[in-house]
């Protein structure tokens, strides 16, 4: 692992307090750790892997995790890790995974945390975890729990599109919003399944959904039940098993045309540029992925009259039940289905009086609801408008 010096990047983009290239020789992949922020010798953030990942990319994104902890109020700076496999990748995943385990052991061990992100999963994040010797619940300060790490995630995976849906549901509240309304979900993986779940049992109605083949559609309401079973673990819908009174659309932006009062981006990056800001419907767009609007296209939204929740804000379940371990704030003596409840029940306050914050932040007409949140609680603020925040 080699550290190269934190370099500015983008312009508007701060400098980090550790930018490292990992080694992982003999894969062809690339792979980098970025840590923010440390508070109290900790940091986290989760590890991405996809074949365009870039250490600028990390950058933003380990600020991003700053700035949503910091919202919550845990007590861990923000960090970000990713692998590039490359064209010319030649190992095998598990190889791979555990090459960058053992790499970045001493990180691990020495209070930065990498758990799950876009393009990896949570028997990853145990290969990394088991190659680089490190157990979480094992670190001095962390709860001491009752069950294993995989045991908990797998009673948890939902927690970061519930909370999501908490948020949702939180600035709704708060803008006197008493009747069921249209959902639009653009991503249907982990997170977008979880948040159209949860919306759809507290009375709303998921009318569009997106995936990588394109957008369903049902004005009357989509099955989300049935949805969801007819859906594969890489968040692509089953078109054979749609109702005939579906409306199914093709690649493309096509969730913007269909009329909404809520607009949840649960998929890649700036989903929503300058260019697609226009063509938004629903009065409030919740950033369900990370950076899903780009800074200028969140902007535009709020001056044209939306309310955007954005990431920092609502995309932190996962990270947030991760630090309240870490930091050593979850009870140690609660059984598997009391921690969840307890975890959750944790989550859900927070992320909702920060949603409920920003709709009236939002509707006073704040430019910049997060920086004002970020200031009034003496945490960093955003960096300029080239890191979306």
């Amino acid at each position: 692992m080699n550290r190269a010096p934190a370099r500015p990047g983008a312009v508007g983009v701060a400098r980090p307090t550790l930018s490292t290239t990992v080694d992982l020789p003999g894969s062809g992949a690339r792979g980098w750790v970025v840590v923010d922020s440390l508070v109290d010798g900790l940091a986290m953030g989760g590890t991405r892997m996809t074949p365009t990942v870039t250490e600028r990319e990390l950058t933003a994104l380990a600020r991003a995790m700053t700035h949503k902890l910091a919202l919550v109020g845990l007590p861990i700076g923000g960090a970000k890790a990713g692998i590039a496999p490359g064209p010319g990748a030649t190992a095998e995943r598990h190889t791979v995974l555990r090459a960058f385990g053992r790499a970045t052991a001493p990180l691990l061990h020495g209070g930065v945390y990498l758990g799950c992100d876009q393009g990896t999963t949570y028997a990853d994040r145990h290969m990394v975890f088991e190659a680089a010797g490190y157990d979480v619940t094992r670190r001095p300060g962390a709860t001491r729990l009752t069950v294993g790490w995989g045991e908990l995630w797998d009673h948890m995976a939902d927690i970061t599109g519930y909370g999501v849906a908490v948020a949702v549901l939180g600035a709704l509240r708060a803008a006197g919003t008493r009747a069921p309304q249209r959902v639009v979900v653009q991503g249907f993986g982990t997170v977008g399944r979880a948040v159209a779940h949860h919306l759809a049992a507290r009375g709303h109605r998921v009318v569009a959904v997106a995936d990588v083949r394109g957008t369903v559609e049902d004005p009357r309401g989509l099955p989300v039940a049935e949805l969801i079973a007819h859906t594969g673990g890489d968040g692509t819908i089953d078109r054979t098993r749609l109702p005939t009174a579906v409306r199914v659309h093709g690649p493309g932006r096509a969730w913007l045309a269909v009329d909404a009062d809520v607009l949840v981006l649960a998929a890649s990056p700036a989903a929503v540029d300058e260019e697609a800001v226009p063509g938004v419907r629903a009065g409030l767009v919740v950033e369900g992925g990370n950076l899903s609007c780009t800074g200028p296209a969140r902007r535009l939204l709020r001056e044209s009259g939306h309310t955007v929740l954005p990431d920092v804000v609502v995309n932190v379940g996962g990270a947030a039940a991760t630090g309240c371990v870490l930091a050593g704030l979850a009870p140690s003596d609660l059984p598997l289905p009391r921690l969840s409840a307890w975890l959750r029940a944790w989550v859900a306050d927070r992320i909702t009086a920060n949603g409920e914050l920003v709709q009236e932040l939002s509707a006073s007409g704040s430019i910049d609801p997060v920086a004002e949140l970020l200031t009034s609680r003496g945490a960093r603020r955003p960096s300029p408008v080239g890191a979306g925040h």
